[in-house]
């Protein structure tokens, strides 16, 4: 690939990345360690309420409960008197949630917690093998981006809530980064979006990028979800797949909330109504996925799927209708990409070996800025600050488990540093998509000028 183009995706033949492994790998364990330890002891030292209390897990069961036992009210149920609380997942989710009542809540919520730090290591270590990284390099890297994003507001808040997002990324990325050739390639994705609708945007990927078979699976894994779900919850499925619940995103609460950082909450803060952003949201939506999706099918064909992979990812975080803070765990694998471009922009450039240090540290800072927007920053002038579930979003004035609309919700009075506080992590969330435009239409731009080696 040119060396001035400053992006690097996908193993490229004969060219693997071992940057010091043994320092690397040191490094890495100690800051894993520290991260792993300092989560222990957080834990250890706080009620469980205050670190994993799984607010959304309980209405996850709740949910199933409510399918089990009443199923035409579950997309009627509201959560503990909150309207703005309800079951918002299919009904072959609820299928699948109740089987966490076999076990005790704190049984199940250790387990989801475990299963959700392992998936967040095994999708960094993913991440480096589909970047070319190889032995000690690859583990230290791993284990060094794992430790840093660890502490990070999405990655602690998932973890606080007891979601299930850094399972489903771990789970898709390994789906999609399989070998073409295996023969149920796509089948996990299809599942997942049987489950939560946002994976569906990885058929669609798969379909752009022309593995029309791959797409042709996924598409009928999740033909199989509904199926099921129509046959174990008749009501519950007519009301959702026919009656159009799936379509309604306030079912959620309040979508200018603070907490859906995607374009759709942003420009609903702006305007100051529900109804009245929805059109052009509607229209910026449309635009920035036909820019995202053309971008992943330009960075695929010259060989950077893991790359195209990010790009998908960043723009479902852009253009869902929802995309809680916690929906950001995704900057894992991005912060992988983004120090491997920034490790081989340091050793391409002149044929001295020289490599280009301005690029380099440009890259490297990317990645400094990525993890200080999204840090877990407690509010430490508060004395009972959370120490797990900070972060800059959480400074501003916010409703309580809003619901519907209303003129008086404190996201439509933010002012000043308000306006950029409360809207940080989908501010970054833009500035990677300006980035990875540049970078391909830099790709774009270079292919016009000499052909690229395979």
């Amino acid at each position: 690939m040119p060396a001035d183009v400053g992006v690097v995706n996908r193993r490229p033949v004969g060219e693997q990345v071992r940057p010091g492994g043994t320092r690397l790998l040191a490094v890495g364990a100690v800051v894993a360690g520290l991260a792993l330890i300092a989560y222990l002891v957080a834990i250890a030292t706080h009620p469980m309420d205050a670190t994993l209390k799984g607010f959304d897990l309980q209405v996850y069961l709740g949910g199933a409960h409510q399918a089990l036992h009443h199923e035409s009210g579950l997309y009627s149920w509201i959560y503990d008197g909150h309207p703005g609380i309800q079951f918002t997942y299919t009904p072959f989710a609820a299928l699948v949630f109740a089987a966490g009542h076999a076990v005790s809540f704190k049984t199940l919520m250790a387990l989801v917690t475990i299963a959700s730090i392992v998936a967040l290591f095994a999708t960094i270590w993913i991440a480096f093998r589909e970047l070319g990284w190889q032995g000690q390099a690859r583990l230290g890297a791993t284990l060094l981006v794992f430790g840093l994003v660890l502490w990070t507001e999405p990655v602690q808040r998932e973890l606080f809530l007891g979601q299930v997002e850094l399972v489903l990324m771990g789970l898709i990325t390994w789906d999609v980064c399989q070998p073409d050739q295996r023969p149920w390639k796509g089948a996990i994705t299809g599942i997942l979006a049987g489950i939560d609708l946002i994976p569906a945007i990885y058929i669609l990927y798969l379909l752009v990028t022309r593995r029309f078979r791959q797409a042709a699976v996924a598409a009928g894994a999740f033909v199989v979800t509904v199926v099921i779900g129509f046959i174990g919850l008749p009501h519950a499925s007519v009301t959702w797949w026919l009656h159009g619940d799936f379509f309604q995103a306030s079912r959620t609460g309040f979508v200018g909330s603070y907490q859906n950082q995607s374009l759709r909450g942003i420009m609903t803060r702006l305007i100051g109504s529900v109804n009245g952003a929805e059109a052009p949201w509607f229209v910026v939506a449309v635009i920035v996925l036909a820019a995202g999706l053309a971008a992943a099918v330009i960075l695929d064909r010259r060989g950077h799927s893991f790359a195209a992979l990010m790009a998908v990812a960043l723009t479902g975080l852009l253009v869902s209708p929802i995309s809680w803070d916690h929906h950001w765990v995704w900057i894992a694998p991005g912060l992988a990409l983004i120090i491997d471009t920034a490790v081989r922009a340091g050793r391409a450039g002149r044929a001295d070996g020289a490599g280009r240090p301005g690029l380099r540290a440009a890259w490297y800072a990317l990645a400094a800025a990525v993890l200080i927007v999204f840090a877990a920053w407690p509010e430490f002038w508060k004395a009972k600050a959370g120490l797990l579930e900070g972060g800059l979003i959480n400074f501003v004035p916010a409703a309580s488990f809003p619901h519907g609309d209303n003129p008086a919700y404190p996201e439509y009075h933010w002012h000043g540093l308000q306006l950029i506080e409360g809207n940080l992590e989908l501010l970054a969330g833009l500035g990677l998509f300006v980035v990875l435009l540049i970078v391909v239409a830099r790709l774009g731009k270079h292919r016009l000028r000499r052909p690229a080696r395979a």
